[in-house]
């Protein structure tokens, strides 16, 4: 990592690599993770954050993860109706179809809002859990009625 100087004369650690910017669940917390852990900036894709989380649980969560993020989220009502209207134990059917996120818009409903929210912190909180390195979140300036809640 590159050192770089702060104003008060002492030196921050920039990374050498970023990596990021390659799309829903392709730039995702596993990536970002391993990234990060070797000192480098691991970055997340922001973008249909909400409907990637319905759709992990909607397959049933396999390893967990996503639950286990959403027992540290800090509204936990929040996150037990997200639970109760998202997760399929076992995962849905292969001829199943998920169901869908409702589409942002100016107004979106408490509950959307919600949604992005918790599917913004499950995201980085995964990518962050086991290390202390930095990581980012990549948003896709064209969709941009999402991006409040995410942040």
């Amino acid at each position: 990592m590159a050192s770089a100087p702060v104003a008060d004369g002492t030196t921050t650690r920039r990374p050498t690599v970023i990596q990021g910017g390659m799309g829903v669940a392709v730039s995702d917390w596993r990536l970002a993770r391993a990234v990060s852990r070797t000192g480098q900036l691991g970055v997340v894709s922001g973008t249909a954050l909400d409907v990637l989380l319905t759709r992990r649980l909607q397959s049933g969560d396999p390893g967990g993860e996503v639950r286990r993020a959403l027992a540290a989220f800090p509204q936990p009502e929040v996150a037990a109706w997200i639970l109760d209207a998202y997760f399929v134990e076992g995962g849905i059917a292969p001829d199943a179809r998920f169901a869908q996120v409702p589409r942002h818009t100016l107004a979106s409903s408490v509950r959307l809002q919600e949604l992005t929210v918790a599917a913004g912190f499950v995201e980085v909180f995964l990518a962050k859990e086991g290390h202390d390195g930095q990581v980012g979140i990549n948003f896709l300036r064209k969709i941009e009625l999402p991006l409040p809640a995410t942040l």
